[in-house]
């Protein structure tokens, strides 16, 4: 059975115990009065997280949500020093955040290969009866006892790192769609909600000349996603990491919708729930241009948009029309985020249409 994807979790971590002190004295032919010679523990391991693009998503922890690192040995004679305890290191999906569960204060957002952070400092271990000799007390029976390990909750949040973020309704190609332009394969089928996880994808440069770009299917959004109907949940979370934003419509109407009043739904649930998503470049994708009705949906859609043709692509995902296109505006436009700025935002969604309550 396929384990659910898993992008939110709660963890407790505890960092090891360092080792206690020794008490010890030489004990040499040639030494009766030996001094103390007992060394100090061990320090406790530390709980590290660390980012890797080799886990896809956080279900390990939710799985194990308890993680303990090993605590410190005891300290010997012969001021031996006990064995450190070990670090446990637990590898987190590249666009990981990490909050602390009781104030939701920032600890770390993993956004590099190998970026690491520590969740947890072992304890130190104790001092051996040899550290506490003075002049007036050769003997000393005390010892240190190893201090306990940091411990702590966690909320763990995945969110997708991917160049471009496809945003559109159910049934409106998304799936279909990035199928053709990567070598993704999500599920796909003819009722809403077949993708019910981000499911990223690479792009090549059709120049050859570019590294690929990554290109995220997300859930279909519905009216209300900012308020978690439906998977906007899923879907919203995702889509602020995304640099370049490419609307899928359904410039066809299958469902009986209307493609200007998807595309101001769409505009709108965005806006709502983070307004700077509205600053991001964008582009859209009409889809289903095949179909009988979409090209004078299509040509009212231009009309009522204002948008100019360089901004909207009429394809064909299922028939593989107008993608080479699309995908080479999409490379034209990833590089230009240095300067978010002098980028074009999406419109103002401004008041709803009379058919905003349609779904």
């Amino acid at each position: 059975m396929k384990k659910p994807f898993i992008d939110r979790v709660r963890i407790s971590v505890s960092a090891g115990k360092g080792g206690n002190g020794c008490i010890s004295f030489r004990r040499e032919k040639y030494e009766p009065r030996g001094g103390p010679d007992g060394g100090r523990g061990g320090s406790g391991g530390d709980v590290v997280i660390e980012a890797s693009d080799q886990v896809g998503g956080l279900t390990g922890f939710y799985y194990q949500p308890l993680l303990r690192a090993a605590s410190g040995g005891s300290g010997g004679g012969q001021k031996k020093t006990g064995r450190g305890g070990a670090d446990l290191v637990r590898p987190a999906p590249l666009g990981t955040v990490i909050r602390k569960a009781a104030t939701g204060e920032l600890v770390a957002d993993l956004v590099e290969e190998g970026q690491r952070v520590i969740l947890a400092r072992g304890g130190r271990g104790g001092k051996g009866n040899s550290s506490f000799a003075t002049s007036t007390n050769r003997a000393p029976r005390i010892s240190q006892p190893g201090e306990p390990g940091e411990e702590g909750d966690f909320e763990l949040e995945l969110k997708i790192l991917a160049e471009v973020g496809l945003v559109g309704y159910p049934n409106a190609g998304k799936s279909t769609l990035i199928s053709r332009i990567s070598r993704a394969r999500p599920r796909i089928a003819p009722y809403p909600f077949t993708t019910l996880a981000p499911y990223p994808g690479m792009v090549e440069d059709p120049e050859g000349v570019r590294e690929p770009i990554t290109v995220a299917d997300i859930p279909g959004l519905v009216e209300g996603a900012h308020r978690d109907v439906g998977l906007g949940h899923l879907f919203l979370r995702h889509i602020e990491r995304s640099r370049v934003l490419l609307f899928v419509i359904d410039m066809a109407g299958v469902d009986g919708r209307d493609p200007f009043d998807d595309y101001h739904h769409l505009q709108r649930e965005l806006k709502l729930h983070l307004p700077e998503l509205l600053s991001r470049p964008f582009l859209i994708a009409a889809n289903k241009m095949d179909l009988e009705p979409a090209a004078e949906k299509y040509r009212r859609f231009l009309t009522r948009t204002g948008l100019a043709p360089g901004r909207v692509f009429a394809v064909s995902a299922l028939k593989e029309e107008g993608l080479k296109e699309l995908v080479r505006a999409l490379f034209r436009l990833v590089p230009e985020q240095a300067l978010p700025s002098s980028e074009p935002a999406v419109p103002d969604p401004g008041p709803a249409p009379e058919s905003a309550g349609r779904v």
